[in-house]
């Protein structure tokens, strides 16, 4: 199946508006809203960006409607045509990514109720389909092993599927799944924790900071607990993983002395979870988000200082203070 291309004219018998202000028949369109939730998280798994993501679900809108046969499966086909455009996105970000100064971390999603108004699909985006964990992850893999792994894991697309995404062979495929279940699985935290649990765990962590209680921060910690900044070289951000609980601690002891008293917390959901934000001044300068291991400690700290990273999410602190 071709993906189709640009420039056809539009269904002036039947056309509607489309979610991006371009025509398309009514069917047509309606199966494109169907599955858009879709879309945008294969694209934002794959690139990290909700911008880029949002780009994506652009141009595959235009791909769908100049498609001019009926399509028997709408969904896996708009899941091709994602997958290669994100795919298409990744290659030609490829420079921009190598030459990123210090760590890199994805942008942050804002879900749940705090979903911004141009995403509605985020609102109901789950911690399973775009944790910050499992974005990190995908990161160590080649493109076409990330969308495989999506395809297959988090969106059980069947193995022929996957090779009609990717123009590949099954047994390829196959062992595309076997390379990225490996290097993801193995890494993947504590997955499946409940909402309630997951909050009173990163406020329990985020007390122990802001009162310098050294030992008892250092008791949340996982003996391999790692802390990853990403500050874009615009803000200050550790150049490189902080990993042991000794250093972690330190550094967030240090981070809340240095900003405590000028810095207001909130809680907000980002990426399926509760996280918290820090506001100074009236805008939102450092996010926290945290996985756990099995035993219940901090496994991972992400925090997200980079400002272009950070614009989805510019919000005074309301009824979510910290107590």
């Amino acid at each position: 199946m071709a993906d189709g291309t640009e420039g056809a004219n539009d269904d002036a018998g039947g056309a509607v508006r489309s979610p991006h202000g371009v025509s398309a028949s009514p069917d047509r369109d309606a199966q494109f809203l169907a599955h858009r939730r879709l879309v945008f998280t294969i694209a934002y798994d794959v690139l990290g960006s909700v911008a880029d993501a949002e780009d994506v679900v652009q141009e595959t809108y235009l791909r769908w409607r100049e498609v001019q046969a009926p399509v028997a499966d709408p969904r896996a086909y708009l899941a091709r045509i994602a997958s290669r455009q994100a795919l298409n996105v990744l290659r030609a970000s490829g420079r921009r990514r190598e030459d990123y100064p210090g760590e890199w971390l994805p942008e942050p999603l804002p879900t749940g109720e705090d979903a911004h108004p141009a995403d509605p699909e985020a609102a109901v985006l789950t911690a399973g389909e775009v944790s910050t964990a499992m974005l990190v992850l995908l990161q160590t893999l080649t493109g076409p092993e990330r969308v495989a792994f999506l395809l297959h894991e988090v969106f059980d697309f069947g193995y022929a599927e996957i090779a009609a995404v990717l123009d590949a062979g099954q047994p390829a495929v196959r062992q595309m799944l076997h390379r990225a279940r490996s290097r993801v699985r193995s890494g993947t935290p504590r997955a499946g924790a409940d909402t309630g649990e997951h909050r009173a765990a990163v406020e329990r962590f985020l007390r122990a900071a802001m009162t310098g209680q050294v030992q008892s921060l250092v008791d949340l910690l996982a003996p391999g607990v790692v802390l990853v900044s990403d500050g874009g070289g615009k803000a200050s951000a550790a150049l490189r993983p902080v990993h042991g609980p000794e250093k972690v601690a330190r550094l967030m002891l240090g981070l809340a002395d240095k900003y405590g008293d000028g810095a207001v917390p909130f809680f907000m959901e980002l990426n399926g979870l509760p996280a918290v934000a820090f506001c100074e001044e009236g805008a939102v300068t450092t996010v926290f988000q945290l996985e756990f291991s099995a035993g219940g400690k901090v496994q991972s700290v992400f925090a997200v200082r980079n400002p272009e990273k950070l614009r989805r999410m510019q919000k005074g602190p309301g009824k979510s203070h910290l107590p």
